[in-house]
């Protein structure tokens, strides 16, 4: 028994360009959210949601909440004194800018 062209069934998966594209795109999503997540501190203030942009990237201090600790020990976290978390607490009104020159003076000398 002679087996025809028409007998055998194509196991090859079709070309789905398609289903390309939707990886690509997710790879592009995944991508952008790590750069965001490797560029912005994401700051907890009781309860409202804070963005501080980082001065370079790194995933230190990504998240971030300031519930339970005092603004000296906020304060004293480098990284985030220097991306400016103590201009985010006075512009939400948790600390005041006298407070907050005299935090910045003990890491100033």
């Amino acid at each position: 028994m002679a087996l025809n062209e028409r007998d055998i069934v194509s196991l090859e998966v079709p070309y789905q360009p398609v289903s390309r594209l939707k990886k690509i795109v997710l790879w592009g999503i995944v991508g952008a959210l790590f750069y965001f997540f490797l560029s912005h501190h994401i700051i907890f203030v009781g309860s409202k949601v804070k963005v501080l942009k980082k001065s370079n990237l790194t995933l230190e201090y990504t998240i971030f909440s300031t519930q339970g600790k005092s603004y000296e020990s906020i304060i004293r976290v480098d990284q985030l004194r220097r991306d400016g978390i103590g201009e985010l607490l006075v512009e939400m009104g948790k600390l005041s800018q006298g407070e907050l020159d005299r935090l910045l003076d003990k890491y100033r000398r």
